[in-house]
């Protein structure tokens, strides 16, 4: 995965549950690129490479690419390796792994972010049709993922193969307590993500005209700081947390009411939604293709782009005896659907019989 090494955001923390630790989900060779914070502590079974010129388009696309490719056949011994798990369809490591071991059976996964991606730039449309047809075996998490990626790669539907995203077992059997609940008339609201139009930025807005509410936001600080002149014109006061490592991220979880998922494009997953539940915070959203599989009623839907539904949606949750408490209730059965082990051994499953 060509991420620093301690990037924060839910990818990067499934892929070192998975394939890192004393005790990995997945036997592998993982690799990152060095960490830009000095600070970060490398977990065990996590190799480094010093690549610079991460890019997404035109020729230094092809020098990073090529050079990376140079890195891991330095590190590789192709005969010590079974098959090849392509952590996404896009950006430099996939084709740089796939050119390093070229010999190898490959089960690629797939993010929004390749979507999007291939989207925005041409290269990376290149990338992902190039790595749709050379894949073995393509994995997705949800029947909408399927469908979007069909549009972009076509390719025949039975190379793809549905494995849902998990999150740590243990977030599942001891998540971090609850604090007490002071009595107030507020609703603790929490964003936790990028903010994107894919996301449904724009529409955290229409949270300020609606009473009763406070609103924490966990984002990358240069998104913030885009979308902070727009909340300023409404007069919204918003606590910015920053953007959190996944630990962090579980803890605030527990100190907030409701956790609100605006997405106005399908998602992949909404892997965040399913560890807020975990953590036992109620998740209201709305319902985009992708959510509404994995949430399966768990949650609230309502509609993030019209004030009136939404206003009266969030009232009910601030005032309603017992519905806070009923969807908390509903998202821990769910979420306990998810466990990351199970993820583990459906992946290492679909490897040996490619191997």
């Amino acid at each position: 995965m060509d991420l620093p090494a301690g990037s924060p955001g839910g990818s990067a923390g499934r892929y070192l549950s998975l394939y890192t630790g004393e005790s990995p989900l997945i036997p592998a060779r993982a690799f990152m690129l060095a960490p830009t914070d000095p600070r970060f502590r490398l977990p065990g079974g996590l190799h480094l490479l010093s690549v610079a010129g991460k890019c997404l388009h035109g020729p230094a696309f092809g020098r990073y690419v090529l050079a990376l490719r140079r890195a891991l056949t330095a590190a590789l011994d192709p005969a010590r390796i079974g098959v090849l798990h392509l952590q996404h369809l896009t950006f430099g490591a996939t084709p740089a792994l796939i050119r390093a071991l070229p010999a190898h059976p490959r089960i690629a996964l797939v993010h929004g972010t390749d979507l999007i991606c291939a989207r925005t730039h041409r290269d990376q449309m290149q990338i992902l049709r190039e790595t749709a047809r050379a894949a073995d075996a393509i994995v997705v998490p949800t029947a909408a993922m399927a469908d979007l990626l069909l549009k972009l790669a076509p390719i025949d539907r039975r190379k793809i193969t549905h494995i849902p995203w998990g999150i740590p077992d243990h977030l599942l059997t001891a998540p971090p307590a609850r604090p007490p609940r002071s009595p107030t008339s507020h609703l603790r609201l929490l964003y936790a993500g990028r903010l994107t139009a894919e996301t449904g930025a724009a529409h955290l807005v229409s949270l300020a005209a609606i009473p009763g509410v406070e609103l924490s936001v966990a984002t990358p600080q240069t998104q913030f700081q885009a979308l902070a002149p727009l909340l300023q014109r409404t007069g919204m006061r918003i606590r910015y947390l920053g953007w959190l490592r996944r630990p962090q991220l579980w803890r605030s979880f527990t100190e907030h009411d409701v956790l609100v998922k605006p997405a106005l494009a399908p998602e992949t997953m909404g892997l965040v939604t399913l560890e807020a539940q975990a953590c036992g915070l109620p998740v209201l959203y709305q319902p985009v293709p992708g959510l509404t599989e994995t949430l399966a009623g768990s949650g609230m839907a309502t509609d993030f782009t019209r004030t009136a539904p939404l206003a009266r949606d969030i009232e009910r949750l601030r005032t309603a005896p017992g519905l806070l408490t009923a969807l908390r209730q509903a998202g821990y059965a769910n979420a306990a659907r998810y466990p990351l082990s199970a993820t583990a051994h459906a992946l290492d499953e679909l490897g040996r019989q490619l191997t």
